[in-house]
């Protein structure tokens, strides 16, 4: 299974920034992957790192600069967050939204919305308009609306795909042939970054699980769970089978490893994706990045959409 790091390509002992994003781990299984498939995807990952790593390179926060990724990979209709969501089992768009600053932890998470064009956006509205870290419903909308957020019709978000696998799913409970398909359970979008004041920020967006409950909320809106930054140790978004990840507190293990045990970033990540994780039957991977811009990006299923790049990085965009 995939274990990919950018330390091995470092050409300096400290990278000024980089910058990692993901689309989820809920890949299409290669033999399905088509190659104009594959072009599309490899075109939209490419399209939000550079929103990111752009800021970054004209000296901008690690913040904006996951924000923006984010709202870029939410604005792609190939991925379960935004304009892609996927259906709740009633038909209906729940979102959810993390952002999470290393400098001082401050955060901002949404979760069950539907409205806002970039859900990213709302949770970064919480963190910097609001006293509180999750916010729900209509109390959160009403913030971004004082706020000027745009707000979009539910149209916005209908994609033919993601309908066509709603009716799937629940053909496929009613005759109990409902398989473990990682694209029903994984899709999320996430980044994380390192600026050259050496500050670190994540942010994770997703839809949720394709047929999910109402009210269902995952791991992606929960910090220490799906989002973390701290400028000490690490900054991480993950995707995956949400309740696995929330139950093991994924993004807050690995910064804990690191900063009491002494494991680096690869060793902590590496652990809990490749042991701790299966030991839940959790499947999915995380992208993060360290208090020196090393980029790691682990995951224990077949695949996930992911790109990096950085001043001393070799650029990647990869899928499998």
């Amino acid at each position: 299974m995939g274990v990919q790091r950018s330390d091995k390509k470092r050409r300096r002992a400290i990278i000024d920034y980089s910058i990692a994003i993901h689309g989820g781990a809920g890949v299409l299984p290669a033999r399905l992957m088509t190659p104009t498939r594959e072009a599309e995807v490899r075109a939209a990952l490419d399209r939000a790192l550079r929103a990111g790593e752009s800021i970054l390179a004209a000296d901008g926060s690690a913040l904006d600069a996951v924000t923006e990724a984010v709202s870029a990979l939410e604005d792609e209709p190939l991925f379960n967050a935004g304009r892609g969501a996927v259906f709740t089992r009633d038909g209906r768009h729940e979102m959810d939204a993390a952002v999470m600053d290393g400098r001082d932890r401050r955060a901002g998470c949404v979760a069950g919305v539907m409205g806002p064009r970039n859900p990213v956006r709302l949770a970064r509205c919480i963190m910097e308009r609001t006293d509180h870290v999750l916010m729900v419903g209509e109390g959160a909308l009403r913030v971004g609306r004082d706020a000027g957020i745009e707000e979009v019709p539910p149209e916005h978000f209908f994609t033919q795909e993601r309908w066509d696998a709603l009716q799937e799913t629940l053909r496929m409970e009613a005759a109990g042939t409902l398989d473990d398909d990682p694209a029903r359970r994984h899709g999320t979008v996430g980044a994380v970054a390192r600026d050259r004041s050496g500050a670190l920020a994540a942010a994770t967006s997703t839809g949720g699980m394709t047929a999910k409950r109402p009210g269902r909320v995952g791991d992606s809106p929960l910090i220490g769970a799906g989002t973390f930054a701290d400028n000490r140790t690490c900054a991480i978004s993950a995707t995956g089978d949400g309740e696995a990840f929330i139950r093991m507190s994924v993004a807050h293990e690995i910064d804990a490893r690191m900063r009491l045990a002494g494991e680096t970033l690869a060793q902590a990540a590496d652990h809990v994706v490749h042991v701790g994780l299966p030991d839940l039957n959790g499947s999915g991977g995380l992208v993060s990045v360290d208090f020196e811009g090393r980029i790691v990006a682990p995951f224990n299923c077949e695949g996930m959409y992911r790109a990096w790049s950085g001043d001393s990085l070799d650029r990647e965009i990869a899928i499998y």
